[in-house]
């Protein structure tokens, strides 16, 4: 894979630099002044969704269903105590003529999303500082 760079234009702005592309992130509204971009949380929650609408597509297609009318919603309900999300509800609309027979089914496909699997079965995180140029040239200082 791989990596991600970083760079920081000023403000809140972090630019993210992976395979070519570059994502421009920012934080919300702070003391009057916009925010520039999405800020990495609402990337966190619309990569959920466009890897899940990637999957339904998909499912319709490979069977040639009707897409017209199609829509997916990710709504994400807050702890009001922790201020996190508890809980990532996906609802899928269905548009009319849809077989009943794969309304099940396209769900499952929705399991297939890499991001969702990836928040399900979390990887390690490994952090820490170096000092050289490139990371791969130094000695790391690990939490």
């Amino acid at each position: 894979m791989q990596r991600v760079e970083l760079s920081f234009p000023g403000g809140s702005d972090v630019v993210a630099h992976y395979k070519g592309h570059a994502i421009l992130t920012s934080q919300p509204e702070q003391r009057g002044i916009p925010a520039k971009a999405p800020s990495p949380f609402d990337l966190f929650l619309t990569s959920i969704a466009a890897c899940a609408g990637y999957y339904v597509i998909a499912f319709c297609r490979t069977r040639e269903l009707p897409t017209e009318g199609l829509e997916v919603f990710l709504e994400p309900v807050k702890n009001r105590e922790t201020k996190l999300v508890e809980r990532v509800k996906i609802r899928v609309g269905l548009p009319e003529g849809f077989p009943d027979k794969y309304e099940r089914s396209i769900l499952r496909a929705i399991d297939q999303c890499s991001v969702k699997r990836h928040v399900l079965e979390p990887p390690e995180f490994d952090v820490a500082t170096f000092r050289a140029k490139r990371p791969e040239d130094a000695a790391l200082v690990g939490t």
